[in-house]
């Protein structure tokens, strides 16, 4: 539609000073005649927009002149804010236009959505670093985020390791790990991340609760993500690998490599760091031939007998 194109060149113009009628005309699709025509509309209705000829030249807006753009909605602020993780907005029902969004925030932002924007980053972080990933459901993950931007408590029952636990909590922010959520919550004096897709049931209660003044959601997530990968298990071995398959064993979430060597034929002799024994020889077995495990001894003698089972099994 043409009033839109117009609100678009009016708020590029705003957000860039000058650009030609080629910059235009890239940027919203359209020929360089219909930004003249669209120029020549914007003039009619009293928009001070002129043209500069020449080097370093193109259209311009009057100095000191803003259109009064405030009406940035909630969901277009938080569409903002996640960037451009699609299914994660999709889940939170926020799949507005992100370029009309960003448009609107450095076009005009008054100190109120300026609050708000603050408000959001507190309470919600998109941690986009490499993670599995997942085909879990979120069913309360609506009504969590409510209780996050409200600051209700809320009563939830759990699944920890088969067995159902309920707890009353305060949700301090919601994590996006890929396609996975998380809650950062207060329970008691402790701060506690769950994992939402193993929520039972939940509950948003009346009462309120006061937001720790020191937290900050972004900080503790990195924190507790260090934290979690410095108390994995670890089990190194020493193994030689095919190097056609090097980069797929890399990408392994239970393995970490820690260095490698080539050597003669194609292989590659690598130190590496499995979690458990038991996971140590389900990957080694899963590549067959391609992976031959040099030490420890122990995991030699475990793929050994795997494989000894399974030949006379076939026997």
């Amino acid at each position: 539609m043409r009033a839109d194109r117009l609100l678009s060149i009016l708020l590029l113009l705003q957000n860039h000073e000058r650009l030609t009628s080629k910059e235009l005309a890239e940027r919203l699709e359209v020929s360089e005649r219909t930004i003249h025509r669209d120029m020549e509309a914007l003039s009619g209705a009293g928009v001070p927009v002129y043209s500069e000829r020449g080097a370093g030249g193109g259209w311009s807006l009057s100095h000191g002149y803003r259109s009064n753009l405030t009406g940035l909605k909630t969901e277009e602020l938080l569409s903002l804010l996640l960037a451009s993780p699609t299914a994660l907005l999709r889940d939170l029902g926020m799949d507005t236009s992100f370029d009309d969004a960003l448009s609107k925030l450095e076009s005009a932002l008054p100190k109120t959505v300026q609050q708000s924007a603050d408000h959001v980053r507190e309470r919600l972080h998109i941690d986009g670093a490499g993670w599995h990933q997942s085909d879990e459901s979120f069913p309360f993950l609506t009504l969590i985020q409510e209780a996050v931007w409200q600051e209700r408590e809320l009563l939830i029952r759990y699944n920890r390791d088969g067995t159902e636990v309920e707890r009353l909590i305060h949700p301090l922010g919601l994590v996006a790990k890929r396609s996975v959520w998380y809650l950062v919550a207060q329970v008691e004096a402790d701060l506690r991340t769950y994992r939402i897709s193993r929520f039972i049931a939940v509950q948003m209660l009346e009462e309120s609760f006061v937001r720790p003044t020191d937290f900050d959601l972004a900080t503790y997530w990195e924190q507790s993500t260090r934290d979690f990968k410095a108390s994995l298990p670890r089990y190194p071995a020493r193994i030689l690998v095919r190097e056609q398959i090097i980069a797929r064993l890399a990408a392994e979430r239970y393995i970490k490599i820690a260095s490698t060597q080539s050597i003669e034929n194609d292989w590659i002799e690598a130190e590496v760091e499995f979690h458990t024994l038991e996971s140590a020889s389900e990957i080694v077995l899963a590549y067959g031939a391609y992976i031959k495990v040099i030490e420890p001894a122990e995991l030699r003698e475990k793929i050994i007998a795997i494989a000894t089972a399974t030949i006379n099994l076939y026997h």
